[in-house]
């Protein structure tokens, strides 16, 4: 049966070689395919798996869901070492590399406008849990049921007490904090604490990606560890840093997954 092309990420040229033993999805390794001043991330996976209604199957399985995403991030993490890619959506497919270029072709502008506003940035994302204790009121009695509510993003409801507050308080500061040290910050929407894993403790105050030049990683680190390093019933958690996924708004998110597009079109 006939290969397809998995499109990991879009990029500028660049000069560094990826590693020959890194494995992409089924097991390829990916390439490089240039269309001018492009190259797509590219590598050859089974028609019986990702034609688009077999995907759709697969992707219902959440074993081989994650052993792909884990093949897809491996991909993409090679690639930001070396470069600023703009990545695309899991699972995003088509036919052949005509298929590919054609894409590059067509959205060629919006490519490269995004990726000259990622150009030398990365991406961090900062969680923070004000810790499940009990807390005093006012009146001197436990509290471990009630609601606190702020503005935005910051804080949640179905946790009160004291806190909560002072995690409220310490999030605004800290995301202003870590803001001048990003040229662009995401607030993602906090879940339900009832609707919250179990296996997380405490309730979560703050979802936030920003997107820092890499030359400033260092000390975006420094400030996010420097600010939690002293404030009681606080925990905060530092990820990446990551291609620049929580920025590439529609241009990187969304569009080609399935076999559906850009598939019989000459470049």
């Amino acid at each position: 049966m006939s290969a397809l092309r998995y499109v990991y990420a879009i990029c500028r040229p660049f000069a560094a070689a990826l590693s020959a033993e890194l494995a992409g999805v089924a097991g390829v390794p990916p390439k490089l395919l240039r269309h001018g001043d492009l190259i797509a991330v590219v590598g050859s996976v089974p028609e019986r798996e990702f034609a688009a209604e077999p995907l759709r199957r697969r992707l219902e399985d959440v074993q081989w869901l994650e052993a792909t995403a884990r093949a897809h991030q491996g991909v993409i993490d090679a690639l930001t070492a070396v470069t600023s890619p703009l990545p695309l959506r899991l699972a995003t497919v088509l036919r052949d590399d005509s298929g590919v270029r054609v894409m590059m072709k067509e959205r060629r502008e919006d490519f490269l406008r995004t990726l000259d506003r990622l150009d030398g940035q990365v991406e961090w994302d900062v969680k923070v849990y004000a810790e499940n204790t009990e807390t005093v009121g006012d009146s001197g009695t436990s509290e471990t049921s009630g609601t606190s509510e702020t503005n935005g993003n910051f804080g949640t409801s179905g946790t009160s007490g004291k806190t909560l507050e002072r995690a409220d308080e310490f999030t605004r500061r800290l995301h202003g904090t870590l803001s001048r040290c990003a040229g662009e910050t995401r607030l993602r929407t906090l879940p339900n604490p009832e609707s919250a894993p179990s296996e997380v403790a405490g309730t979560e105050v703050l979802d936030a990606a920003y997107l820092v030049p890499r030359a400033k990683s260092e000390e975006f680190v420094e400030r996010v560890n420097g600010s939690a390093r002293d404030e009681p019933g606080v925990r905060v958690e530092l990820t990446g840093p990551w291609a620049a996924y929580s920025f590439t708004g529609s241009t990187g998110l969304t569009g080609f997954t399935g076999v559906t597009a850009f598939t019989r079109k000459a470049s």
